[in-house]
């Protein structure tokens, strides 16, 4: 992504009020006993991998460590050592992060996970707020991943009391405060962690075969097909939808929406719903009559742009996720929906007055009302307030809310 950095000063994501913690506590056995964080993947220690990570989303970074500490101090963070002796476990770590924090909010991540995504604490945190709960925790869509967690400061009694009777299952603890499990199906490469020298290996590798080809070296149907056999393929860009009436005003907004996102250097997708028969192409145009004469598909191209058409004929009509996978995802860092309003993809809900219907939609995650002036929508809790009439702030809290910024 090519975004000016100063484009979207302002952040709904509190990073102040966050502590960002890598453990790095662990004896790392399965590697013959060495120091996993100093283990280097891609020419650089994996703490440093995580580190680059961490630092864009939390105000003060950690380094939980019970050894090496004059190495990791290195890095101009502070290391905290395990409060209990004996390699005790995550938990334990968690612990004395946070009893050293003076944060709100304290983000944990594993140091032998290179690949964390700079949009983890602000997910984490919203489905943290959204729930009322004091833990979020990542989950890859097939099981939990109990060392990617955003933790209230307010949780550490709990946790106390919980080591101090011996215990220390992390999924027990969990099933004991109010916690929120929050999906990060769409970035299953970030939980991609090294025990054991062939998950290096490994993951340098994947690392080293990642595709650089520009869009136009490379087709959709190829991708899909290296896909198919295994391959890397490129990340599923963030997918948001405006919802609303008809005449509240959502295709004014969104179109104003992908104007301001533009000028600051993102590449937007935009998708709109069509309730009826529709026609990309004109009567008498050659495309148009090969299309009329049987043609399933019909690619139109020139030096500007190009444009395929697909019949479906009497076929089921296609889901927002199928009509999402034909994009090119390389040259596009955020989708745009209009329309699939049962689409499970976060959504900003458009209402032209204050007491208009409320888009009923556990995916709401902001409502646009005219000269909103923040905070949270009434009938709506944890649900950001944005101003319909303000494009530009409504783009800054896409940025900062779901696109994964890259230095």
């Amino acid at each position: 992504m090519s975004a000016r950095p100063d484009a979207f000063a302002a952040s709904v994501y509190p990073r102040e009020a966050v502590t960002g913690v890598i453990l790095a506590g662990g004896r790392g056995a399965r590697m013959g006993g060495v120091d996993k964080g100093l283990v280097e993947v891609a020419g650089r220690p994996m703490v440093e991998h995580v580190l680059a990570a961490v630092e864009r989303q939390a105000g003060a970074v950690a380094i939980n460590a019970n050894r090496s500490t004059e190495r990791y101090a290195r890095y101009g963070h502070p290391v905290i050592a395990d409060r209990m002796d004996g390699f005790q476990g995550p938990l334990a770590g968690m612990a004395s992060a946070l009893a050293a924090a003076a944060t709100e909010f304290v983000l944990v991540v594993p140091c032998d996970s290179p690949l964390v995504d700079a949009s983890l604490g602000p997910r984490l945190h919203a489905a943290l707020l959204r729930h009322g709960a004091d833990v979020a925790v990542a989950h890859d869509g097939e099981r939990m991943h109990p060392v990617f967690v955003l933790l209230r400061r307010a949780a550490r009694a709990g946790l106390d009391d919980f080591l101090a009777r011996g215990e220390r299952k992390i999924d027990r603890w969990f099933a004991k405060e109010k916690t929120a499990v929050v999906d990060f199906s769409d970035l299953p490469d970030m939980f991609l962690n090294v025990n054991r020298e062939e998950d290096r290996s490994r993951l340098e590798a994947r690392l080293q075969a990642r595709p650089e080809a520009r869009p136009d070296e490379e087709t959709g149907n190829e991708r899909r097909a290296a896909s198919a056999a295994g391959a890397p393929r490129t990340r599923r860009p963030p997918v948001i939808g405006f919802a609303g009436y008809r005449g509240s005003g959502k295709t004014t907004l969104a179109t104003g929406v992908v104007r301001a996102l533009t000028e600051a250097g993102v590449r937007v997708s935009a998708v709109k719903h069509a309730h009826h028969a529709f026609d990309v192409d004109q009567p008498g145009k050659d495309s148009y009559e090969l299309r009329q004469a049987g043609a399933v598909q019909t690619l139109v191209g020139s030096r500007d742009r190009w444009a395929l058409v697909t019949e479906v004929g009497a076929a089921r009509e296609p889901t927002l996720d199928e009509l999402v996978d034909r994009l090119d995802f390389e040259s596009v860092d955020i989708v745009l929906v209009e329309g699939f309003k049962h689409a499970e993809v976060p959504k900003i809900a458009v209402r032209r007055e204050e007491d208009a219907p409320f888009v009923d939609d556990p995916f709401v995650v902001a409502v646009a009302i005219p000269g909103a002036a923040g905070g949270e929508a009434s009938g709506a809790p944890a649900v950001s307030r944005l101003d319909l009439d303000r494009p530009d702030l409504v783009a800054r809290f896409i940025v900062e809310r779901f696109l994964t910024r890259t230095p």
